[in-house]
């Protein structure tokens, strides 16, 4: 019999899961529920030693015995303190030591109760890794302490070897020994690029067929795309290719651009049907929050994530391998054993086709005057080799439900998708480019950033159109929020400003819109890919509740179309 402290049984599965099978055991009761599951499967090899100042060390000759990684657990308080100096021994052998440490609740951390110091992060610089796990409740604290056991382990012998620490939270009581086995556990891998040579490619291949439904997704990437056009056609044939605008991703390549239209017009029976067994993904941030339910709650049997520096990076909840590899050097790699994974039973084009057609049934908007209408409008018109900018909430939500011309590079601080910023990265990137930059934005963020128009380095090849509708409408489009009069300022943050004063002060040529026959005159002169005089700033203001009906009818009328 085992703990039934789910945290616990995570952390013993994970570790029989990765092949650590030998355990220096240190007396307590905190951390007796740990060593009770331990010492009660037969996959470990236990060694029982009282003082943790030898005991580190204990574990170091194992280590150093049999080159692979040795746990050693500890109760909770000054216990820990004392592995310190077989820690930072370990740190600087690059021995790969796995300290796990029982914990008490953080509630009762200077209460004055017995053995309990922060323990978190108590080694600082000199374990290659800390991870405090949560005490599970809901599924959402599982997966998050499966991750992090994972990324923990994984460290221990990532870009050389060294201890990682495991803290491990336990409430009362700790004696229960009521779980019959050891769950199923999600393990995650990590392989390098050199992984895909010639001698195992066979090895792919097997993994790659095994899966009729397999989607490829590109995340948030800088400009200049390598991927050529060979590549991105065999990877569109044998892969669902999704790509936002933020992925610049080069035109040629056939992929799925309007992924959350696409999702908004399915109806939740189809959304099963049509989810990938095998998700392969690269790149920063996801923009559309539709696409990332669709995925957390159809998760694929596989989920391989290319990381350029090996980190574990889990989006959707369900990653399985972690490759560390440039990403377009490792595409351009497995565009070639995607080439030779054709199923004569089975047609893997079938899957592609399914997305490309929903895609293409997809029409383009078309909206009354409003923020979305100045947006296709100005997306429209860009003009060739251009660098666009845009503003996070709305405004980058709002761009996806347009096409982009070839060639135009698109740029948001999605890092963290904050507010701040914007403007000022504009600004700086104009500054060191000699192409035309259109940046594109809401009231909200302009004028929280507007002393990015402050600095020296306004060139006249910026141009800002600034989207006006007396608040933080992104507000207005999320379900169960509701404001009332009283609220809606505090909330959205209301406002009459307008930019014109400060504009025109810094120098800008600025243009105020109202209707739909001012944007599109005013777009003839903002959108020439000739040099200006001056930079240029169109205000575009517009009624916050005609921009929310006219999106909410768009959706609606897409829903209608029969998927």
């Amino acid at each position: 019999m085992y703990s039934g402290k789910k945290n616990i049984l995570q952390l013993v599965a994970l570790l029989k899961a990765h092949g650590i099978s030998r355990a220096v055991l240190c007396p307590g009761s905190r951390n007796s529920p740990i060593v009770q599951t331990l010492t009660n499967h037969p996959f470990f090899s236990c060694h029982a030693i009282t003082d943790e100042r030898s005991a580190g060390f204990f574990a170091i000759g194992l280590a150093l015995q049999s080159a692979q990684p040795v746990v050693v657990c500890c109760t909770s308080g000054t216990a820990l303190l004392n592995l310190h100096p077989a820690v930072a021994e370990a740190f600087y052998q690059r021995i790969p030591l796995i300290i796990v440490s029982a914990d008490r609740p953080a509630a009762w951390i200077g209460q004055n109760d017995g053995q309990t110091i922060p323990q978190p992060d108590i080694f600082r610089s000199l374990v290659k890794k800390s991870v405090n796990l949560p005490e599970i409740q809901t599924e959402e604290d599982e997966w998050y302490c499966n991750r992090l056991i994972n990324e923990a382990l994984l460290e221990s012998d990532h870009h050389g070897k060294g201890p990682v620490h495991i803290n491990v939270p336990i409430s009362e009581p700790l004696f229960r020994l009521s779980a019959e086995k050891l769950p199923e556990v999600r393990v995650i891998k990590r392989c390098q690029f050199s992984d895909f040579n010639n001698e195992n490619i066979d090895e792919w291949n097997t993994r790659l067929r095994a899966y009729d439904r397999r989607m490829l997704v590109a995340g948030q990437m800088p400009a200049n795309c390598p991927l050529d056009a060979a590549a991105g056609e065999a990877l569109s044939k044998r892969f669902a290719l999704i790509a936002e605008h933020t992925a610049n991703l080069n035109s040629f390549v056939p992929a799925i651009r309007n992924i959350d239209t696409v999702l908004h017009a399915l109806p939740e029976e189809r959304l099963k049907e049509l989810s990938p067994d095998l998700l392969i993904t690269y790149g920063g941030d996801i923009v559309s929050k539709r696409f990332k339910k669709f995925l957390r709650s159809y998760p694929p049997k596989e989920h391989w994530h290319i990381s350029e520096g090996g980190e574990v990076i889990d989006l959707f909840g369900a990653v399985t391998t972690i490759i560390e590899a440039e990403p377009y050097e490792f595409l351009q790699k497995i565009s070639v054993i995607a080439g030779l994974t054709c199923n004569p039973l089975k047609d893997p084009m079938t899957y592609p086709l399914q997305w490309k057609a929903l895609s293409d049934k997809i029409p383009e908007p078309e909206f009354l005057y409003s923020e979305q209408a100045a947006i296709g409008a100005l997306l429209k018109k860009l003009p060739p080799e251009s660098v666009l900018h845009l503003g996070n909430s709305s405004t980058i939500r709002y761009a996806q439900l347009f096409s982009i011309p070839d060639g135009i590079n698109v740029f948001c601080n999605r890092g963290t998708s904050g507010i701040e910023g914007s403007l000022s990265t504009a600004a700086g990137y104009a500054s060191a480019s000699d192409k035309i930059n259109f940046a594109v934005m809401g009231d909200l963020s302009f004028f929280y950033d507007m002393n990015a128009l402050w600095n020296g380095h306004i060139g006249s090849n910026l141009r800002i159109m600034l989207l006006n509708n007396g608040g933080g409408e992104i507000f207005h489009t999320l379900g169960g929020l509701e404001m009332t009069e009283q609220t809606r300022r505090f909330v959205a943050g209301t406002h009459t400003a307008s930019a014109k004063g400060w504009a025109v002060e810094r120098g800008f040529d600025y243009t105020a819109i109202r209707n739909s026959n001012e944007i599109t005159e005013a777009l003839a002169v903002f959108t020439q890919p000739e040099p200006t005089v001056r930079p240029l700033l169109l205000e575009v203001f517009t009624d916050q509740g005609e921009d929310v009906r006219g999106l909410r009818e768009y959706y609606k009328g897409i829903s209608k179309n029969n998927f």
